[in-house]
């Protein structure tokens, strides 16, 4: 064998390689192109694992908002997370805190009603955890009615920047009283404002929260002259405000054997929301609702256990996380794992999504896009067939117009005997060389009786569209 025909025939063996391998990535390339492009998806989506510090702001030392926080510290702490505990000067605060992005807090309490933010704020609501009822207790010789009876009184309203503060400066505003007027607003909160209010130098305290002690409320009611306020006008109260709940002292909730207070009263409640920023990982989301739900599930003296957490939206849209806990309860991954091995599980499973979603039927496409490559090389050769067969129709054996269709149906045949193919094709591509031969007979003059029998066998017939 000459050197020539040597390469001849290794170029060849690559042409046919190099068909056989066109077809395989002419299918496959594609396919995994859309798998990775749906792999880097979910990587673009999927959450970080979760950080293992949280600063929450809280509120004044020794405050029910500080004790709730040590609560959810040790909850914290369980599944491995350090909850770290800012104290604030109240709801004001902390709410400004959430609001300033160059403050690093993730999340704290805040009353509801204070003054919205910007939409710019990002804040958003995980659920409510307690009401915090507004205990007015005033020395009077008779029953005031309407909060605007209190005018040109000196009124303990509570420490500037906290809760009470800023409901009280509500309420009296609705009823025509501000500061600077005649009505004396002191800033004046806890211990402090009931030594005020028994040594005459104010008329009324505003308490609520940590102020408003079950024990300081029943001794100021032991007091002769001292009365605590009702809100008659309550639904005009909750129809105005509609961050503010009714809360209803029952008769004798002090003290039964004195009847203290002596008659149902109403009282109006903010409640006490936990906001955090919207980047907050769902993960700890998740975990906060948690921590919520073994601090504040248990009774009080105004609430039945079971109460709160609570999804009531207020001031701020409802995280859609803590939306699905309401709804749902932990994950599955959660309720049977640790928490940062529930964190991995949950973030693999997004990245097998792909797997599971296109991987999978991807695999069992494949061989028949493959098969369906294949065939269609074969196929080919068939439409080149048809059209020479038709032009045969007027050409008789032995000419040079036959002479000539033959050359090109030689042509066919050694394409067909040269086409590299896997060995399950093998069967179509002897078909098509059969069908071959039929036409090669015809082009002879070579067909017994006269008749043109084609080729029995097993090809599969080609495709009338080819």
């Amino acid at each position: 064998m000459s050197a020539t025909s040597w390469f001849a025939r290794l170029a060849k063996t690559i042409r046919n390689a190099f068909g056989v391998w066109r077809d395989l990535a002419s299918v496959s390339v594609p396919t995994l192109l859309v798998i990775a492009l749906a792999f880097g998806a979910a990587i673009h989506f999927i959450q970080p694992a979760p950080p293992d510090t949280v600063v929450m702001s809280t509120g004044p030392d020794g405050s029910l908002f500080e004790r709730y926080a040590e609560g959810y510290r040790q909850v914290f702490a369980r599944n491995g997370i350090t909850l770290r505990l800012i104290p604030s000067r109240g709801s004001v605060e902390n709410l400004a805190r959430l609001a300033d992005p160059h403050q690093h807090i993730d999340v704290a309490f805040v009353q509801s009603g204070l003054r919205r933010m910007p939409a710019d704020a990002h804040l958003v609501s995980l659920g409510s955890t307690s009401y915090e009822p507004l205990f007015i207790l005033y020395r009077a010789p008779r029953a005031l009615h309407r909060l605007a009876d209190f005018a040109g009184r000196r009124l303990a309203i509570g420490h500037p920047g906290s809760g009470t503060e800023a409901l009280a400066l509500t309420l009296l505003e609705a009823n025509g009283i501000r500061r600077g007027g005649p009505t004396r607003l002191l800033p004046l909160a806890g211990d402090e404002a009931m030594r005020a209010v028994l040594a005459h130098r104010v008329d009324a305290v505003f308490l609520s929260g940590d102020s408003a002690k079950a024990g300081e409320i029943r001794r100021l009611l032991y007091t002769p002259g001292f009365r605590i306020f009702g809100f008659d006008q309550i639904g005009a109260y909750l129809h105005r405000f509609r961050y503010l709940n009714r809360v209803d002292l029952p008769m004798g909730l002090f003290d039964l054997g004195r009847n203290l207070p002596d008659r149902r009263t109403p009282l109006v409640a903010p409640s006490v929301e936990i906001v955090a920023r919207a980047g907050l990982h769902p993960a700890l989301v998740d975990l906060m609702i948690e921590a919520a739900q073994e601090v504040h599930s248990h009774a009080t003296l105004l609430q039945a256990a079971g109460t709160f957490p609570s999804p009531e939206e207020r001031d701020f849209p409802m995280s859609a996380e803590a939306l699905r806990y309401y709804k749902s309860g932990k994950g599955l991954a959660y309720r049977y794992l640790p928490f940062w091995l529930a964190s991995l599980v949950n973030r693999t499973m997004v990245l097998l999504l792909p797997v599971v979603i296109l991987l999978l039927p991807a695999m069992r496409a494949l061989p028949g896009m493959y098969a369906w490559r294949v065939r269609r090389r074969i196929y080919r050769h068939y439409g080149t067939l048809v059209a020479l067969e038709r032009e045969s129709t007027d050409v008789r054996p032995g000419t040079a117009a036959a002479a000539a269709l033959l050359d090109r149906l030689n042509r066919i045949e050694r394409e067909v005997i040269d086409m590299k193919l896997p060995n399950p094709f093998a069967d179509e591509a002897y078909g098509l060389r059969q069908h071959v031969h039929f036409v090669r007979a015809r082009l002879s003059g070579d067909l017994s009786g006269g008749k043109m029998t084609p080729p029995a066998g097993p090809a599969r017939r080609p495709p009338r569209s080819l």
